[in-house]
């Protein structure tokens, strides 16, 4: 099984990082170039249009495309499991894995990114702001979903070639699953949906619903999740499975109180 998540806004390239943390290289390079050599074409005000941002992220983020470069080192990278640092790495908590646990994530977490495509965990990544429904234009047509095309989808594919019944378990958002291409994909996909109690009903809350599914994955990754049944014995934060609720596709899970 493989397990998608949705890359962060927010980054972390300053708290130390655990000693002789093993690093791969992104897959993407050739693309990545591609994209950031549009992007260095953009001014401030450009980017801050393009992607809504204030003035400030927007030269902070300029600053990183004339920086980025295509050799990958220890002084400009960091793991990106270890680099993101919104709300679903909140929940994961990287930095407590223990290094099989690392290893196993490797292999079974896929990190969907509008610049690197797809990122292993222990893939070295330069900061970056590009999110993947921005509208940026390239040859490959106006956005960045042509422009990833079904590469995103034969990339899982080949990861998942070795599984007899390959499972995609979906942590990530719709902007982000969207540039996976299904028609292409040769796998059965689980949905993980994360429901609170308020008001009366139970609703996704966007805040607690990031926060579970890095609290899911965590708990794939440490319990070496391996078949969409073990799912169902996900407990951490007072979340449980509702199966009245529930479908072979999307799970769902709930709790009375965050």
């Amino acid at each position: 099984m493989l397990f998608l998540l949705s890359p962060a806004k927010s980054l972390d390239y300053d708290t130390p990082l655990p000693a002789g943390l093993p690093h791969t290289l992104p897959q993407f390079v050739p693309q990545s170039t591609q994209l950031i050599e549009v992007l260095r074409e953009k001014s401030p005000q450009d980017i801050a249009s393009l992607m809504g941002l204030s003035d400030k992220l927007a030269a902070l983020n300029v600053a990183r495309y004339q920086v980025w470069q295509p050799k990958f080192t220890a002084a400009n990278s960091r793991q990106a499991l270890l680099a993101f640092n919104g709300d679903v790495y909140e929940g994961l908590q990287a930095r407590t894995l223990a290094a099989p646990d690392l290893d196993w994530a490797q292999h079974h977490v896929a990190i969907l990114s509008g610049l690197y495509g797809v990122l292993r965990p222990l893939d070295w990544m330069q900061p970056y702001r590009l999110e993947m429904g921005t509208r940026l234009a390239t040859a490959a047509g106006s956005n960045l979903y042509q422009f990833w095309g079904s590469q995103i989808a034969e990339h899982l594919n080949t990861r998942l070639r070795a599984d007899t019944t390959p499972v995609v378990v979906n942590l990530a958002s719709q902007e982000y699953f969207k540039a996976v291409d299904r028609k292409q994909l040769k796998a059965r996909v689980i949905e993980c949906v994360f429901e609170d109690w308020k008001g009366g009903a139970y609703k996704i809350i966007s805040f607690h619903a990031k926060r579970a599914r890095g609290l899911m994955a965590r708990y794939a990754i440490t319990h070496r999740i391996a078949t969409p049944h073990k799912l169902e014995a996900f407990d951490l934060e007072g979340y449980t499975f509702a199966p009245a609720s529930s479908e072979p596709e999307r799970l769902v899970f709930r709790r009375k109180t965050a």
